[in-house]
């Protein structure tokens, strides 16, 4: 039976760990991005939701925004999602209002 070098198999296990641990690592990097990036986002919202607010202040009405593109921005998110849908996602069933359960 070969001997074993104590001090190669601690290397050898060094190496695998530090693998394991630059990937976690990175993992922990990408969802600190993450939240910072959020953070930003609801930012973003807030200054979006006072500059329409000071818009219309400033005597825009809300459908002139509109037609220029700037909607309430309350509005414009709430649209987004049901644009970006599927028909498979709206409902269980078909377009001709049949399920699969039948």
């Amino acid at each position: 039976m070969p001997t074993i070098d104590i001090e190669q198999t601690r290397n050898q296990a060094r190496a695998l760990l530090d693998s394991r641990i630059e990937s976690v690592t990175n993992l922990v990097k990408t969802r600190q991005r993450i939240t910072e990036l959020r953070e930003q986002l609801a930012d973003a919202e807030r200054e979006d939701k006072r500059a329409y607010v000071r818009a219309t202040k400033d005597g825009w009405s809300p459908e002139e925004l509109k037609k220029l593109g700037l909607e309430s921005g309350a509005a414009a998110r709430r649209r987004k999602p049901a644009t970006a849908r599927t028909p498979d996602e709206g409902s269980p069933s078909s377009p001709d209002g049949v399920t699969g359960a039948e």
